[in-house]
């Protein structure tokens, strides 16, 4: 029996877990300093923007449409095992368009998803009036409707995954470091605050945690920190259409229901200008926050309940994610470095693993 070590249990390390755990003959340890849905899965949205993204083909497309496929089971199936609710937005996404926009480019993209077998539909003002009422159109000039792509709740989720990995008989080392890894003959041993575990198998799954632990192994991946923002607000009564309550996103604003009149609006990306060191920029923050109220005025008076920041892990000098054997080791994968579409692109990670493990 094969004994896979996944280090990392945030979204991507909590889906490769679980998918793993549906695997015959592997002995599974998940490992994480901390509790799970911590670091950035802790900070994100839970926008799944993969029908309205712009890749159309390679695996940058195919990546996408793997996890919004997977999405669709595997939300009831965790919650069939773990008893616990997952929220899992169904009702799509709204893009709002402006003059600066190319429609043409739009159009392009709904003809060939359309011939991929996914729906996009583009919207006059008329028609994004009528199904978004909430919406100030003064500065909209069109609007993409993606009735297939979803929110859902990260931090709900990777907990809902870690338990259900567990109860296939995973086991999960949480509040323990990682102080070393090593590679002896065919195997790899891990040392960790709670002693050595020799393993067949170790998935680097630790968002910027990855960086030192590739080092160890003297092939480091540089993976940088991204800072983002956002805010939950609250309103006496949802906007618009009671019975519609998509994603509304414009100039990379994400204006996500929640439920019960609570919004979660986000978020800014915030690039280091010294080292690693991003404090958050309150400039940027209002900005996102403005940018809300403009598209959805009727925000204005919500009560601003809550505000958070988290760190995106973005690989130094090459595209997101990481997803790959570790230079000159067959059996240390990477699955790391998701940048902004951690939780997008998990359920295909965790197949992609499962695939070089199996």
């Amino acid at each position: 029996m094969s004994h896979v070590v996944i280090i990392g249990c945030g979204i991507v390390g909590a889906t490769i877990a679980y998918e793993l755990s549906l695997v015959k003959n592997l002995k599974i340890t998940v490992i994480d300093r901390q509790p799970p849905a911590q670091a950035s899965t802790g900070a994100a949205l839970g926008v799944l923007m993969g029908v309205i993204s712009q890749k159309i083909k390679g695996q940058a497309w195919r990546r996408r449409e793997t996890s919004l496929q997977r999405y669709e089971t595997l939300i009831p199936e965790l919650e069939a095992i773990t008893g616990r609710k997952i929220p899992f937005n169904r009702q799509g996404i709204v893009s709002l368009l402006g003059e600066e926009d190319n429609l043409a480019r739009w159009e392009n993209l709904a003809a060939v998803r359309q011939s991929q077998g996914w729906k996009l539909e583009l919207w006059d003002t008329a028609k994004l009036k009528n199904y978004c009422p909430q919406i100030a159109i003064a500065n909209i000039t069109r609007a993409v409707y993606s009735p297939q792509d979803r929110q859902l709740n990260p931090t709900t989720l990777t907990l809902a995954l870690a338990e259900a990995a567990q109860h296939n008989g995973v086991a999960g080392k949480f509040g323990v470091n990682v102080l070393g890894i090593s590679p002896t003959n065919n195997s790899i041993t891990v040392e960790t605050t709670e002693g050595k575990i020799a393993a067949d198998w170790v998935v680097i799954s630790a968002g910027l945690g990855s960086t030192p632990l590739t080092a160890q192994l003297n092939q480091v991946v540089e993976i940088r920190p991204v800072l983002g923002q956002a805010l939950q607000v609250r309103l006496e009564q949802p906007l618009g259409n009671l019975d519609f309550q998509p994603v509304v996103t414009g100039n990379d604003v994400h204006i996500v229901p929640v439920g019960g009149g609570n919004y979660w609006v986000g978020a800014t990306v915030e690039f280091s200008s010294n080292g690693d060191e991003i404090p958050p920029s309150e400039e940027l923050f209002q900005k996102v926050w403005h940018q809300a109220i403009a598209f959805c005025p009727d925000l204005a008076p919500a009560e601003i309940i809550r505000t958070w920041s988290g760190l995106r892990p973005r690989p130094e000098g090459r595209p997101a994610p990481v997803i790959e054997k570790l230079s000159g080791f067959t059996n240390v994968l990477l699955a790391t470095a998701h940048y902004r579409n951690g939780v997008l692109l998990a359920p295909a990670t965790a197949a992609a693993i499962r695939e070089m493990i199996s």
